[in-house]
């Protein structure tokens, strides 16, 4: 529900958008604009042909190009910042958290980023180093240096004024972090237990202690299996020593979570999620390109098979105008397995330990509806062809290839996770490949042995 209306939020602000651009009348559009967030922009910033964009982001309050530019996909973002100049650039990037600068410096100029470096102090200068130094998609790369710690030998009061004296705390700071001298992660104090407590209590014994802190080399997949587990605002970042190096906000998990279901969605299809919705013609042509030239190649394999029994189809020609019912069947049944595998391998939940209860439980399923379909079909086919021969082929067939059909969807995701290979972005292919033959393969074999002998 929530993501309908945030469609239809967008979609309505598309439309005044496009027609105040389209009346030439700039005053709505500016004021439109101003009254957005920068993920809502960024949102409308990728909605827009790339004239129409120009003008928007021309519009956009220089205060906000810096976070718009951290909620655009990488291929729009690309072309913004090749639109401005180095101080616009420098302007834009130098206010922002060290976790969102990290995201983007790397799409930056050299010389752009050499100049960054030099404004920055050296605390935020060794910062962004260190959060650059982790592999990306990482905790590391995710968390920003900026916690607030305290020691446990001391009381409210003075962590009261300790922070008095700050004068402002970082975005979503729900805990403050409790460390020895060596800065290694003792627990944890909630701001409500400080606010609420006499101000001469010990902070050590406002301490939580069952803390789970985040491995800074933990990826960012795991990273949103642990909020959601959680329940977290916050939590904290730790090494192999348990040292405090920074913490991850709730902010960056919701990215994150949207990333990943944005890459299932579009990786079923073999297309990128960064890709910019209206990229050049020949840049999208050779992106998709290299996937259907795959599917081609894998389509020959099937018309192969149908070849192989060019003269039973000579002979009974109705096997011509049901071999689609029996491919697109178990195409449909095994994306369904498919999507559900996809979803399981994303959160973890699919391993070495549970793949064969999986393949048994699908099998079944896959074998009841093969039966129930199977004979509608069959009773379908009967009244139409009038063979009672034709209706048990497509019976036994159609349920063979339903149960091809779930095994492949659950041991191709499988299969290519193992090889290294993204399963979203692969899986479909093979599973057509797959059915399509066992589904050709089966019907026309059996139509051989059984209505040919």
């Amino acid at each position: 529900m929530a993501e309908a209306i945030r469609h239809d939020k967008t979609a309505r602000q598309l439309r005044l958008l496009s027609d105040a651009l389209d009346s030439g009348r700039l005053g709505p559009v500016r004021r439109l604009v101003n009254t957005l967030s920068p993920a809502e922009i960024g949102n409308l910033l990728e909605s827009l042909p790339p004239g129409k964009r120009n003008v928007v982001w021309g519009l956009v309050d220089p205060e906000d190009d810096g976070e718009v530019l951290v909620h655009v996909g990488d291929e729009v973002r690309e072309g913004l910042i090749a639109d401005m100049d180095q101080d616009e650039l420098i302007a834009a990037v130098e206010d922002l958290d060290i976790d969102d600068l990290a995201d983007l410096v790397e799409d930056l100029p050299d010389t752009v980023i050499d100049e960054l470096l030099k404004s920055m102090d050296r605390e935020n200068r060794e910062r962004l180093e260190q959060v650059l130094s982790y592999e990306e998609d990482s905790a590391g790369r995710l968390m920003n240096p900026d916690v607030v710690t305290v020691r446990a030998d001391t009381t409210v009061d003075v962590v009261l004024r300790y922070l008095r004296l700050r004068a402002e705390l970082p975005d979503h700071t729900d805990h403050l972090y409790v460390v020895n001298r060596r800065h290694q992660l003792i627990g944890w104090v909630a701001l409500q237990s400080l606010v609420t407590c006499d101000a001469y209590t010990p902070i050590n014994t406002l301490i939580d202690g069952d803390l789970t802190a985040i491995n800074v080399d933990a990826s960012a997949e795991q990273v949103a299996r642990e909020f959601s587990d959680h329940d977290w605002i916050s939590a904290p970042v730790v090494d192999a020593n348990n040292i405090l190096l920074g913490r991850i906000t709730i902010d960056d998990v919701v990215d994150i979570i949207r990333e990943q279901a944005e890459h299932q969605a579009l990786g079923a299809a073999g297309l990128d999620e960064d890709e910019d919705l209206f990229s050049p013609v020949w840049r999208a042509m050779r992106r998709r390109l290299v996937w259907l030239s795959i599917n081609l190649c894998t389509a020959f394999l099937a018309a192969s098979v149908v070849g192989q029994f060019e003269a039973t189809i000579d002979k009974l020609v109705a096997l011509a105008v049901l071999m689609p019912i029996v491919a697109g069947m178990g195409g449909n049944a095994g994306t369904q397995v498919l999507a559900l595998m996809v979803r399981g391998l994303a959160l973890g939940q699919v391993g070495a330990s549970n793949i064969k209860p999986l393949l048994w439980k699908e099998a079944r399923v896959a074998l009841l509806n093969g039966l129930i379909l199977g004979a509608v079909l069959g009773l379908i086919v009967l009244a139409w062809f009038h063979s009672l021969g034709l209706s048990v082929v497509i019976f036994v067939a159609l349920t063979c290839n339903l149960v091809f059909a779930a095994l492949a969807g659950v041991m191709v995701p499988v299969a290519l996770k193992r090889a290294g290979y993204d399963p979203a972005l692969a899986s479909s292919i093979f599973l057509t490949t797959v059915t399509d033959v066992m589904g050709f393969f089966t019907f026309l074999g059996l139509a051989t042995l059984v209505l040919l002998h």
